[in-house]
């Protein structure tokens, strides 16, 4: 099981931090691009430097959506492993049918997906029935546009957001279920953990995002287990050759940070 191999990593590196490796190519080092594969170059050294302090790797799929990025990928995720770290891929899918099969094959390599809610239960069969993996659905995101349609109150008078977080409580037959809920409206962080107390979230928006530290560890962890994640503030904290150096350091700062609060 996904969150019982996390917890024993969580106890390894005393750490709930996970790092988002999000190689934007344009932000690369000039050192990198001459590389075969200068994202997984990019990823290798930033694995190097901050796996003492990571719980977890989430590479976003946006990053690898070519021929190279997927080798790239394959590398990313084959390396992390090689640490004994597990591999979120933050991906977003959800499908009708043969469509939500085919996206389901991303969990041959990664150990855990986050999922969109939007097309009902049966989008996200093939990903829940794969009982040995994580599956984190969005509930409340961190970006300000998350307001549009997560907080529009239904007739039951309840957010779109709470009944998400009800909806999965329901779902989680498997025990594999997790939810993705953003540090940047601690409040409603505070609310998703109320209506689904069992559940270790995924919270993103600690970083660059300026999210709140203390409520994504107060309300983000499960008996212990959870991930707040910080991707742009760790990979691009520092630039040129030391840009390893710079995120390994970043990673071990917001690393203790975080343990100040569990």
């Amino acid at each position: 099981m996904f969150f019982e191999r996390l917890a024993e990593r969580i106890d390894t590196a005393d750490s709930v931090l996970s790092v988002g490796l999000d190689p934007d190519p344009d932000r690369l080092p000039d050192h990198l691009r001459e590389h075969d594969l200068p994202r997984w170059a990019f990823n290798r050294r930033i694995i190097d430097a901050t796996h003492e302090h990571a719980a977890c790797y989430k590479p976003n799929a946006a990053f690898y959506e070519d021929a190279d990025g997927w080798r790239a990928l394959e590398e990313t995720i084959a390396y992390a492993h090689g640490k004994n770290i597990p591999v979120l891929l933050d991906a977003k899918r959800a499908d009708i049918g043969n469509t939500a099969r085919q996206y389901a094959t991303l969990l041959d390599t990664a150990d855990a997906i986050t999922v969109n809610p939007y097309l009902g239960r049966d989008a996200l069969e093939p990903f829940l029935s794969r009982d040995e993996k994580g599956i984190f659905v969005l509930c409340r995101t961190s970006n300000p546009g998350g307001v549009d349609l997560q907080n529009a109150a239904l007739a039951s008078g309840e957010t779109v957001y709470e009944r998400v977080a009800d909806l999965a409580r329901e779902w989680n037959e498997y025990g594999n279920i997790g939810l993705v809920v953003g540090a940047t409206a601690p409040e409603e962080l505070e609310e998703v953990r109320e209506r689904a107390p069992d559940l270790p979230f995924l919270v993103p928006g600690v970083g660059a995002q300026g999210g709140d530290a203390e409520a994504a560890i107060e309300h983000g962890l499960a008996s212990g287990v959870g991930l707040v994640n910080s991707s742009r503030g760790i990979i691009f904290a520092g630039e040129g050759e030391s840009f390893a150096g710079a995120a390994g350091e970043a990673a071990k700062r917001l690393k203790r940070r975080l343990n100040e609060y569990r």
